[in-house]
């Protein structure tokens, strides 16, 4: 169940609900996929009335937009602390932090995602709305920071630093996909992901 918690914003002199609508959605996601998000079930869950989800968000994509949106973070958090962590520590354990991130983000969203494949005019909206927000911004700051510590001389010259970060990026996906696909909570091994694409 969603633990209630007390929203900050107020419409119309009312407590806003956007926060439950939200982690709702996101729970039905998890559950049922895209096509178990509806007004009514979300509705039920909150619980609201299904015009008050029309208050926050105009339309399905819109709280979609949302719900990845909120989980977000759990990627762009460790990716950007890449920045204060160039030549500190090791790069070993910099990456498998920012890998680790990358899997948080992917086990939330991964549903929504393929779900998304299906639905075509949701897709086509989706792309739209989405511009260059995709993941090469992810595999773009994990290359800068990998070409950063070969400037250094931590990360030998030879490793190619937007093939490495793309390996990173989709060796997470890929584990979540496949996790959630066939049901198998094997843990991926971070550290040895980070020193396959080092090598």
């Amino acid at each position: 169940m969603i633990e209630k918690k007390k929203a900050h914003g107020r419409r119309g002199g009312r407590q806003s609900r956007r926060g439950e609508i939200v982690a709702a959605a996101t729970e039905l996601l998890q559950e049922r996929g895209l096509h178990g998000v509806t007004t009514r079930a979300i509705a039920e869950r909150v619980p609201c009335s299904e015009g008050a989800i029309y208050v926050h968000f105009r339309d399905r994509l819109e709280l979609i937009l949302a719900v990845l949106e909120e989980s977000l973070p759990e990627m762009l958090v460790p990716l950007h602390a890449l920045r204060e962590r160039i030549g500190v520590g090791t790069v070993e354990e910099n990456l498998a932090t920012a890998v680790e991130g990358l899997l948080r983000f992917h086990q939330k969203v991964v549903g929504m995602l393929c779900s998304l494949v299906t639905e075509p005019d949701l897709r086509t909206r989706f792309r739209e709305s989405m511009g260059d927000r995709g993941p090469e911004r992810g595999i773009r700051t994990l290359a800068e920071y990998i070409a950063e510590e070969q400037a250094l001389g931590r990360i030998s010259g030879e490793i190619d630093a937007p093939g490495a970060a793309y390996g990173l990026m989709a060796g997470a996906f890929f584990h979540t996909f496949t996790e959630a696909l066939l049901g198998r909570e094997k843990k991926l091994d971070v550290a040895g992901l980070v020193k396959s694409v080092l090598r």
